[in-house]
């Protein structure tokens, strides 16, 4: 009798597909760090681009368990944005929580960091890749358990003199960045937009290297 009536609801519903709901949800992960002393770091673009389209959307975080978690809802996509609470080595256990948690698959993982070897404001979408020697894509790699999830680069350049690394990417933005970044803040959006719309084959022939 289950089965019958599980036959009949579904040919009465046949857009109700679980796998199907999953694979329209998204996790948005922005690398960062907490707190006021970390707030315009370089090193926490990837919070500050998830503040950048919480503010434009009117969304608003909460405080959850690893990190602060909202919620988008855009084109039947649904994005969960988060930024991690572990600080940055340790963001591969938030990651993992909330991919679980939430049920989303691998391909539908996003995580946004700086890189060096970017020039300011350029931004880059991969599907897999190294850690580059990043911390933070270095503890998800360890916990993922692969090197094949999706990544987006944004750009902070390496203008900083031998031995001033940690300074440089834990620095503030300088004037004409911070003049420079609401555009690249607002391409950011369209990218991650892209990705839970588009696709990441296409999101990365449309904004690679702008």
């Amino acid at each position: 009798m289950f089965g019958l009536f599980k036959t009949l609801f579904k040919s009465k519903h046949p857009s109700i597909d679980p796998h199907q709901d999953t694979m329209k949800k998204f996790l948005i992960v922005g690398l960062g760090n907490i707190g006021d002393t970390y707030e315009n770091t370089r090193h926490n673009i990837g919070f500050k681009i998830l503040d950048h389209l919480a503010k434009v959307e009117g969304l608003t975080f909460e405080t959850q368990k690893l990190g602060d978690i909202t919620t988008y809802k855009f084109k039947g996509r649904t994005f969960i944005l988060l930024k991690p609470s572990t600080f940055m080595n340790l963001s591969g256990k938030a990651v993992l929580y909330w991919m679980t948690k939430e049920n989303i698959p691998l391909e539908n993982l996003l995580v946004i960091t700086d890189d060096l070897n970017l020039e300011f404001g350029s931004i880059r979408l991969k599907g897999k890749g190294s850690d580059g020697g990043h911390n933070g894509l270095k503890d998800i790699q360890a916990k993922l358990q692969t090197t094949k999830y999706n990544r987006f680069r944004f750009g902070i350049s390496d203008a900083f003199s031998k031995g001033r690394q940690i300074d440089y990417v834990l620095g503030e933005w300088t004037i004409e960045e911070n003049d420079k970044l609401p555009e690249r803040l607002d391409q950011s959006i369209a990218l991650i937009k892209s990705f839970g719309t588009a696709g990441i084959n296409n999101t990365m022939n449309t904004f690679n290297g702008k």
